[in-house]
């Protein structure tokens, strides 16, 4: 009876620690994926795990208690690490709207289909190619390794720190703010030197209405930026990857 509780606890806390992941983690936490899928992928990596030997676990005379703070703390521990994911994937959204306020479209709106919140339409776009890009090159595997990695650094009923994963949050959301602007840079710079011909120009000819005329110009040039921007789009995916093993508390 002692084996049977412990073989149930230890595929207790493998599912939770999944499912906590998979709530929050892009691609499988979308809202655009059916319940049932993701309840059978998560009851199906549980059962990998638990079968692999990677989740060992032995339950001993472990209190209801125990067990409760137990699968507390395996939820904690899934849900950094599908925060960190998220953050990390939400980079080229970011960049996206950095371009949309520059280029005078901030008030635009469209309804995100993956999260199912009000987003920018272009940085809607951007993210949509990323994901196209990202799941061409498979980088969905790229969060099943997270989990078998986060199993070989801490079985089940073993996880970092509170502080550990704080700060692994806290790195993600600087390493998103930075990796944001480095995307948008040469698009900014763009903008800047519109904004000195602008400035030039209204010196030059006053009586031009230069704010009549900058809103076209600016959306005209942050296409044709964001145009020269997509390709680099793909660079970005492998630099996902090393960001997430850098910043991953595993």
């Amino acid at each position: 009876m002692e084996l049977i509780t412990s073989e149930l606890l230890g595929f207790a806390l493998v599912v939770t620690r999944i499912s906590a992941f998979l709530l929050i983690a892009p691609v499988f936490g979308w809202r655009t994926i059916p319940v049932r899928i993701k309840v059978a992928v998560t009851v199906l990596l549980g059962i990998f795990f638990s079968v692999t030997g990677l989740s060992h676990f032995e339950a001993g005379q472990v209190t209801p208690i125990e067990a409760v703070l137990l699968l507390a703390d395996e939820a904690s521990y899934g849900f950094a690490l599908g925060l960190i994911a998220s953050v990390l994937f939400s980079v080229v959204k970011i960049g996206g709207r950095i371009i949309e306020r520059q280029m005078g479209l901030a008030m635009a709106q469209v309804l995100d289909p993956f999260t199912g919140e009000r987003s920018q339409p272009l940085g809607s776009l951007l993210e949509m190619i990323f994901i196209l890009i990202f799941l061409s090159a498979n980088g969905h595997h790229i969060f099943l390794l997270l989990i078998e990695k986060s199993y070989e650094a801490f079985p089940a009923g073993h996880i970092p720190t509170i502080a550990v994963l704080a700060r692994g949050v806290v790195s993600a959301t600087s390493a998103m703010l930075t990796a944001s602007l480095r995307l948008a840079a040469p698009i900014l710079a763009a903008f800047i030197l519109l904004l000195v011909a602008l400035a030039i120009l209204a010196r030059i000819v006053p009586e031009m209405n230069i704010f009549f005329i900058s809103f076209p110009l600016r959306v005209g040039l942050g296409l044709w930026m964001v145009a020269m921007f997509i390709p680099f789009i793909q660079g970005f995916v492998s630099e996902f990857a090393n960001l997430m093993s850098k910043l991953i508390p595993i």
